[in-house]
């Protein structure tokens, strides 16, 4: 097995947070590992990426260029990647700043729209959509059990960043139940 994803956003949306937690579910999943990030000099608001490898085999290299699956935040990040996809890949993508309609390569990846800024206010964490996103690439693709990312949460966030664990949980739960729908045909009922 061998997953390779780029998480793609603006800067301060939680992007390489994601992706190092992320890299940190599939060490605690037995997994081998590799983490890159990616940021221009303008930090927040700027443009933001990392690629995440894991594999049940030693890993070679760190660089994708045609990577299995994306995460994307925002339209300028799935302009760049969406070409990029293998075809039949899989890419998550939120809805609230991108258009399903100004989807190009529709044909050739599977796409999972997911409202992840919305789910991520409905449980009063406006700022955390990208877990949103997370949990429902999780959910899809079932690269790492979600209990391997929680547990992560808890290593990433302990102790100095102790209030944020319980936001960063409940978010990411509810994106992996939205993935859970999609897998059953119910996306809706979101």
């Amino acid at each position: 097995m061998k997953f390779e994803v780029i998480l793609a956003g603006f800067g301060g949306q939680g992007i390489l947070f994601a992706g190092n937690l992320l890299a940190q579910a599939g060490m605690e999943a037995g997994l081998q590992v590799t983490f890159l990030p990616v940021y221009g000099p303008e930090m927040r608001g700027g443009t933001c990426n990392c690629t995440v490898v894991l594999s049940d085999r030693e890993i070679a290299s760190p660089v994708v260029t045609y990577p299995s699956a994306l995460l994307i935040m925002n339209q300028p990040s799935l302009d760049k990647f969406l070409p990029r996809l293998r075809p039949g890949g899989l890419a998550v993508v939120n809805s609230n700043l991108v258009s399903p309609e100004k989807v190009q390569e529709a044909s050739r990846a599977k796409l999972v729209f997911v409202p992840a800024d919305d789910l991520a206010e409905e449980e009063g964490a406006p700022r955390l959509g990208t877990m949103a996103a997370l949990g429902a690439l999780v959910a899809v693709s079932e690269v790492v059990p979600p209990e391997k990312v929680l547990s992560g949460l808890k290593t990433l966030l302990f102790p100095e960043k102790k209030a944020f664990l319980e936001p960063n949980r409940k978010v990411f739960r509810r994106g992996w139940e939205f993935g859970q729908a999609y897998k059953l045909g119910e996306p809706s009922k979101f």
